[in-house]
Parts: structure tokens; sequence; C-alpha cells
């Protein structure tokens, strides 16, 4: 790897690397170790990773080469990935961001198995709120893990540590998960394409169904490619003709878009001038990519939120809570907010899952008229490092809502979406803007923002700090 440039292969995403691995441009094994030095020498600032697996990535590395050395070609055959610390890898623990967690887990989550089939090689776990609570990664135990395009402020949360692994070039493709915006909040802030994919289409398991049906898992990359590559790999459910990653190379033809900068009530938040501009920038773009484009706010029932994310939210961090093995040593705010969802009763959670499907018929309504919603990504900037520190549990959630109001809509519903970077705000901090497709097309929204992202590249973009 001597006539390869370092720092431009740091950022070369999970598509590129697999391809030049492939060529014998680069080896696994060089590859691997180019990451764990950055890790080593801008890990202990940024603080992504929650365990570093050198020796275990280090022998995955050895193997992959061996298999490209005799000709095997898999899509992230030697590719260094990340794994959110919610989700299980075999012989580690999963932490969720505390000191209450059990031992180490025995098998790895079947997401993680997927993954490896494809030919990943895993660098770590990265860092997250207690319990994935919140949108910004900040903990007792752990510390704070800050944003690489500015330090000064949360890369968001829950996948926040993900997002700055992929964001600063310490690994080409990160696995994140979202209940309430968890994958897109952090994309949105550290300039990465986030996808929440349709419920069910990349399994959960050993954890199903968890946060009462809101949380899905999905990728954090740098190109629309490198997230089409997760799917193809981790699809639980059929994929287009040519995968997901043959969708990122077609047009989309011409679709019928609405732009939306109102959030479902009763959250009223105030977008920010930069997340506004954002969308109505895309707009123009997109009717001069061909696309037929109005401007139409989806039929959000009155108390959506109240209704049906919020119970399900507390009552999941409950439910997470009560397989602690000690769960005392919890932080005092997630105890209360795990408290809070205890007094939800099962009955009551029967009813608002039987709910769900009246409201999420009103909410897709919308999509007899237009192909795709666009919203902003977040309606402000993070927050800065240690601002909601010996605050509670309910003024906390009340705070961080009105930053980030585009988000667990989607959850409910249990509908595809992505977003796709866009410029930055006057902190230096990423923006995007929200896409948000029909149960199960995540074809459209692929093809989409690959259209976009071939008009206003983005997977260039570095933090300074990095």
């Amino acid at each position: 790897m001597t006539d390869v440039d370092l720092d431009e292969l740091a950022f070369a995403g999970a598509g590129q690397q697999a391809r030049l691995l492939a060529a014998g441009t680069i080896t696994a094994p060089g590859l691997v170790d180019m990451y764990l030095d950055r890790i080593a020498a801008l890990d202990p600032a940024l603080r992504c990773y929650r365990v570093v697996m050198a020796d275990s990535a280090r022998a995955e590395a050895a193997l992959a080469q061996q298999r490209l050395d005799a000709g095997e070609r898999l899509p992230l055959l030697g590719v260094p990935i990340a794994i959110k610390d919610d989700v299980d890898v075999a012989g580690e623990v999963t932490a969720y961001g505390s000191a209450a967690h059990g031992p180490p887990r025995p098998r790895d989550a079947e997401v993680v198995q997927r993954l490896r089939a494809a030919g990943a090689v895993i660098l770590g776990k990265t860092a997250v709120p207690e319990m994935m609570i919140w949108p910004f990664t900040e903990t007792v135990t752990y510390g704070a893990t800050r944003n690489p395009y500015n330090p000064d402020f949360t890369p968001g949360g829950s996948s926040g540590g993900s997002g700055v692994a992929v964001a600063a070039g310490l690994a080409a493709l990160a696995l994140g998960s979202d209940g309430m915006g968890s994958i897109r909040i952090p994309s949105t802030w550290c300039g990465l394409f986030g996808l929440k994919p349709q419920r069910d289409r990349v399994p959960l398991a050993p954890h199903d169904d968890a946060w009462c049906g809101l949380s899905v898992n999905g990728p954090m990359a740098r190109t629309v490619e490198d997230a089409a590559l997760f799917l193809d790999a981790t699809s639980t459910m059929p994929v287009p003709d040519g995968g997901y990653v043959g969708a990122a190379q077609r047009a989309p033809g011409r679709l019928r878009i609405a732009l939306s900068i109102s959030g479902p009530p009763p959250l009223l938040a105030r977008v920010g001038r930069v997340q506004r501009r954002a969308v109505f920038e895309a707009g123009a773009l997109l009717r001069e990519l061909g696309h037929h484009v109005v401007e139409r706010d989806p039929n959000y029932p009155p108390a959506a939120i109240t209704a049906q994310a919020l119970p399900r939210y507390f009552r999941g961090v409950h439910d997470d809570v009560a397989t602690l093995a000690r769960p005392a040593r919890l932080d005092a705010r997630t105890r209360s907010f795990a408290r809070i969802g205890g007094l939800i009763s099962e009955r009551r959670m029967r009813a608002i899952r039987a709910a769900e499907g009246q409201l999420t018929a009103r909410v897709m309504s919308i999509f007899d008229d237009v192909d795709v919603v666009i919203t902003p990504g977040t309606a402000t900037g993070p927050s800065r490092i240690g601002a909601y520190q010996r605050r509670g549990a309910v003024s906390t959630l009340a705070l961080v809502s009105a930053r980030v109001p585009f988000q667990a809509m989607f959850n409910v519903t249990g509908q595809p979406a992505a977003v796709v970077p866009w410029d930055k705000d006057t902190n230096g901090i990423p923006t995007s803007i929200q896409l948000v497709a029909r149960p199960c097309d995540e074809e459209t929204l692929i093809s989409l923002s690959a259209q976009v992202e071939q008009a206003r590249p983005w997977s260039q973009r570095r933090p300074q700090f990095c």
C-alpha cells in the first residue's frame, strides 16, 4: 500500500475499498492497520469507540486476505466496519453506554452474522448514550463523544459513535440503530448518508421488536452505494433486480415530490434558517432534474407523537432496563426515564400497537399523490457538549425534542427514511434533508439519493479536525 494515499483511503468508503481490495491495490491487513493507527491518533479526543477490537480485527483481516488471494469475491470482503454498542458481537459485552451491562455475549447478532458473511471485518463497537435514549452521546461511564466538524458540539445520538467513526475516517461503514431518529440525527450532524430501513428489513435478533416496534438497524455511510451494499448484505426481504447497489446506479425516473417543513403536532419546533433553506434548495435542484415538486404537508394526526411514539419509547427503555444485570448502576436520569415507561401497562401498550394501522393509513394518504416527501433533517444544529448535565428525564426530553421533530413519526409508521447531506450551519456542523418513501420502497430512496449525490457530491467532505 506504499503507493496509496492513506488519507484518501480512509475516506474512500466501503464500495471503493472493496474494489481496491479485489484488484490487489491494497491489502486487508494494511487497511485494518491504517484504521487502527488513525483510531489510536484521533479517538482519544473524539471518543467514538467504546471498545476497539484490534487483535480480532487483525486476525479477520488476515483471513480475508487469504480469501482475496484465492480469488474469492464478496461485497465487503476485507472492508473494516464499526458496530453500534446496542448490537451483540460475540465475545464482547453489549454495554448500552452503561456500567449496568452483563457478561460478554456468546454469539453475534443476526445482522453482524450477515455482515461477516459478506466479508466485513469488525473494528470495534461504537459509543452510545446510556440505553440509547438521547440525541447526544454523553455518558457518566464512558464520557462525551465529540463531533469531528466542531468538537464543542455533540455528533447526535444515539448512533453518535457510529456517525463519528465514519465521518472522521475511522471506519469505512458503520451499523446504527434508529428508534426515534438515532441513525438520521447523527448522520445529519456528521455529514453522512444515513438510512432508516423499513421495519423488519434488517434483522434485530436477538433483540426483536425493540422499543415496541419503533427501532430498526441500518447503515451510516459516506456514499449511497455504501449504504446499498449494507442493505444487500443484510436484508431479510426481497431486494430489487440488481440489488440496492443496482438501484443506486439507476435513474429514479420522474418522481412526484412534496416539500414539507412542518413537523407533526404537538411538536412546535422552530426550523432554523439553514435547515429551511436546504429543503427549498433541494426542491429547486429536483425540479432541474425533471421531478414534479410541490409544497405539501402529510396529514399528521394531532396526537400521534404523544399517543404513539412517546409511550413506546418510554416503555421500550423500561423493557431494556429490565434485562440489565446491574440496573442500580444506571444514571439517575435513565432510571427516571425507565420508571415512567413502567407506568405504561401491557394492556395499554396492546391498544397503542393496535391503533398504529389507522395512524399509518392517515400519514400514508399523501403517497396517493406523491412518491417522496422531503423534510429538514433536523430543525436546528446539535447541542454543545454538556448542555443537558444535571437535568432530569422530562426536562431533557422537552429540550432535545425541539431539535429533532421530523424523525419519530416514521418510526411509528415503520416506513423507510433517509438523510442526504446538504450544507453546513454557522458552527460548521453539517445539515441534511430527509427523504421519506412509501413502505418497503428503499429502492426509490436509494435511486433518488444517488441522483442527488451525483448532482451535488458530498463524500469527499472531511472534518478539519481529522
